[in-house]
């Protein structure tokens, strides 16, 4: 099992930026991937980024060029950066690891962008 407690969500404006953190129990390299969802309101998850144990890297289209995703092995945490906010952005930012044929999602953070 892994738990996972997101961070760094907020309010931010159009073109700004953010960083939203996601902190395993355990350690990160053990973890086949780590995926970024989000859900805004009346929609349905979708998926935004995801960090395969190899460091590759798959991106939606909608975000590609502005968010980034990446993660520092010592501290067990998964970040995704957000810049060039765009209001369609707001959204519940969700992490997901993937371990053992399971998922495992954390509690969502809420990322509202003002235009």
């Amino acid at each position: 099992q892994v738990q996972l407690v997101e961070s760094g969500g907020g309010l931010g404006q159009a073109g700004g930026s953010l960083r939203l953190s996601c902190a395993a129990s355990k350690s990160i390299l053990s973890i086949t991937a780590m995926d970024w969802y989000r859900q805004a309101p009346g929609k349905q998850r979708e998926l935004v980024a995801t960090l395969f144990r190899g460091g590759n890297t798959n991106y939606a289209e909608s975000v590609k060029g502005r968010f980034t995703i990446s993660r520092d092995n010592a501290k067990n945490t998964v970040y995704l950066q957000m810049n060039s906010l765009k209001p369609e952005d707001t959204a519940v930012y969700y992490c997901r690891a993937s371990l053992g044929g399971y998922s495992y999602w954390g509690q969502g953070t809420q990322v509202t962008v003002s235009s």
